[in-house]
């Protein structure tokens, strides 16, 4: 049987000097999955940036927009980090994504590379469960004017620089004031974020079902200051109060400088990232995997 999709981009992690061992292993694993794809009979293009640094010039290149207007499936080759950056880019256009695992974690690219075409014979034909994640929007507002505007599929995080001291937050949800934080920082996070940055500092695991975001104090120096659950359909605005170097980063992928008075708002995206998992996947299944959970026990 012939694939579903018809159209198919391929997005793949290289090294960025396009030489070395590392080099010619991800441009080997590149045209090993791209000759896969072409024997389903999909049409197979390559991002252009990945083509470009591959050399696997045989293949047709496009720009990520032009992937998300023409392609009905997108093959992300990498870690965790190339997922979350074409996530960002590809969500408007709705365009599927799977993901295989060239990193390390893998909470989002979640087919291992080694029997990768065993996986993907069945997720080509149709079979697979689909999972949208929730975007967040994000926008740097400074004396009235939005100076940065980014999406996070995983957090949004304001903290201080390396050698500063404390920042004061002022928090508000919806409108309404939270609390003046003084912490090393703070960390808006969404369930697919919640295995994180926000998960070190001690907030909780969200299932991806639930349409909420976490709000992580990083190292606040009031204790009782807790990390908490909020409706992905409140806003979040965060004041700068006080704090040298202080910044927001966006995902860890994008960074904006902040100045006292600066105020970033967090709310709900209208775009969601689609992810096709295998049929049978099970979120529960990748925790207990990725965290190592019924290890060590009798």
């Amino acid at each position: 049987m012939k694939s579903k999709f018809q159209h198919v981009a391929l997005i793949g992690k290289y090294q960025t000097q396009g030489t070395g061992p590392n080099a010619v292993s991800s441009r080997m694993v590149l045209d090993d999955i791209a000759h896969f794809l072409a024997r389903q009979g999909c049409e197979v293009v390559l991002e252009s940036e990945t083509l470009a640094n591959t050399g696997l010039t045989q293949y047709p290149g496009m720009s990520v927009e032009a992937i998300g207007t023409h392609c009905d499936l997108c093959l992300v080759v990498g870690g965790d980090g190339t997922m979350l950056g074409i996530g960002r880019r590809l969500a408007p256009y709705g365009v599927p994504m799977i993901g295989i695992n060239q990193g390390r974690l893998g909470f989002i690219t979640d087919i291992p590379l080694e029997n990768y075409q065993t996986t993907l014979h069945p997720m080509l034909r149709g079979e697979y469960e689909e999972d949208h994640r929730s975007l967040m929007h994000a926008r740097v507002m400074r004396d009235g004017h939005c100076v940065f505007d980014a999406l996070a599929l995983n957090d949004v995080v304001v903290n201080r620089g390396g050698t500063a001291g404390m920042v004061e937050l002022r928090v508000e949800v919806n409108g309404h004031f939270v609390a003046n934080q003084r912490a090393d920082g703070l960390i808006i996070a969404s369930p697919t974020g919640s295995t994180a940055y926000a998960l070190s500092a001690g907030g909780p695991l969200l299932h991806p079902s639930i349409p909420g975001w976490i709000l992580v104090p990083i190292a606040p120096h009031t204790l009782s200051n807790r990390p908490i659950v909020l409706a992905d359909a409140a806003e979040v605005a965060i004041e700068i109060v006080s704090g040298r170097d202080v910044s927001a980063n966006f995902d860890m992928q994008s960074l904006a400088s902040l100045l006292l008075g600066d105020r970033i708002t967090v709310r709900r995206s209208e775009h969601r990232a689609r992810f096709l998992h295998p049929k049978g996947w099970s979120y529960f299944d990748t925790l207990r995997k990725k965290m190592h959970w019924n290890e060590g026990g009798s």
